[in-house]
């Protein structure tokens, strides 16, 4: 039996009279890949936000192999080996590409420093399509380049679990293929992955299971084939590409 990675039990999230999340539930297996889906405003990114100690719940817990973390701090719990990008892309403007690559591994779950870090980084960079931009500047980067440098840094933690807030939005046709061919060899190298994302082929190509969104609350959960075309899921996604 595939072991429970990570654990979400009741996860509610008010902000005032507003709940994001309500009493949300599911389990994320060892090496898998799940979707989070749903329409815009359904709360997705919130969750995400929970997991990863950007906020904190309101009722519920979520647990990483076991050991609860939704008290711990964003840092602590990138710590213990979970890693985020964001839907707005976040990099740290005043430093090299090399140097917010390092930035992962001083503060992450793996931590090194020095030479060893930026020989690490040059590693990552390549492997995220970087390798001629080191010493570029961050703000002479394109937007998706932007983005795969973001995602080094993430991984630069040598995460367990990689958190990806619609990373692929905003791609061309070819560049949203290599960041499918990306993130499924990522999952191949053993990360299992959160994946939040409006692209449904990318859903349908990448995920093992997904679960769908509305109004804060699940209303679906099973394969990517199974909740597409449910009922509910059609009709929560009236108007939008699916």
């Amino acid at each position: 039996m595939v072991a429970t990675v990570l654990g979400v039990t009741n996860a509610t999230k008010r902000f005032g009279g507003l709940v994001a999340v309500n009493n949300l539930s599911f389990e994320v297996r060892q090496n898998e890949v799940m979707g989070i889906i749903g329409p815009n405003g359904s709360g997705k990114t919130t969750m995400m936000n929970l997991i990863s100690g950007a906020l904190r719940l309101s009722e519920g817990s979520i647990s990483l192999d076991g050991r609860f973390i939704s008290s711990l701090k964003a840092n602590q719990i990138n710590q213990r080996g979970i890693s985020r990008t964001f839907q707005l892309v976040r990099v740290l403007p005043g430093l090299s590409v090399t140097e917010n690559c390092m930035a992962g591994m001083v503060f992450g779950h793996r931590r090194l420093w020095g030479d060893q870090a930026r020989y690490e980084a040059g590693k990552l960079l390549e492997r995220v399509g970087l390798s001629g931009q080191a010493a570029a500047a961050v703000g002479s980067l394109t937007y998706i380049d932007q983005k795969r440098l973001e995602l080094a840094r993430a991984l630069a933690s040598n995460p367990r679990v990689l958190l990806l807030d619609e990373w692929l939005a905003g791609l061309n046709p070819t560049e949203l293929q290599e960041g499918i061919d990306l993130i499924r060899s990522l999952r191949e190298e053993g990360i299992t992955i959160i994946l939040v994302e409006h692209v449904m082929d990318a859903i349908r190509s990448l995920c093992d299971r997904c679960i769908v969104m509305a109004a804060g609350a699940k209303i679906a959960e099973g394969s990517p084939d199974e909740v597409l075309s449910d009922p509910e899921v059609v009709k929560v996604y009236i108007g939008e590409d699916v």
